[in-house]
């Protein structure tokens, strides 16, 4: 059996950890690096059950990422999240040097793109692939936390 190893694939995987942060609790946000079409690192939202802001699911997999290949930049890397990263992952991405963001849902207001956020000038970036699967969860992730309260 052949797999077709393209975005939507690897998505596919990152939407898959998002769905373990929304089981959880978390803002369900996920995300995957590849590296020559290798999942490298796969994480989601870990800022509840850190108690820690900064454990968004960009950072997490940053990190596995970077203990992975033993060195802290990721060149050859592409990043599949399921939500535009923000400022925060932004920066942390720009000193990754991280070679691609790949990202489903746009976020209107908090997302690296809308805050004007510098990304490294060798990295690409490109939204949309899943789009309405990763928006469709975390609504439906909001609606259910707003209905609790």
């Amino acid at each position: 059996m052949d797999l077709k190893m393209d975005d939507a694939y690897f998505m596919k995987r990152a939407l898959q950890e998002a769905e373990a942060a929304y089981d959880k609790g978390e803002v369900p946000v996920g995300a995957i690096i590849v590296i020559e079409n290798r999942i490298i690192a796969r994480a989601h939202n870990l800022t509840e059950q850190l108690n820690d802001v900064t454990a968004h699911a960009e950072m997490q997999a940053i990190t596995a990422a970077a203990n992975f290949l033993g060195g802290k930049y990721l060149h050859r890397c592409t990043l599949y999240v399921t939500l535009e990263p923000c400022q925060m992952c932004a920066g942390a991405l720009y000193w990754s040097q991280i070679a691609n963001i790949v990202f489903g849902a746009t976020d209107v207001e908090r997302g690296c793109g809308v805050m004007g956020t510098v990304l490294h000038p060798k990295t690409k970036i490109r939204g949309g692939v899943m789009e309405q699967e990763a928006s469709e969860l975390l609504k439906k992730f909001f609606i259910q936390r707003r209905n609790l309260n």
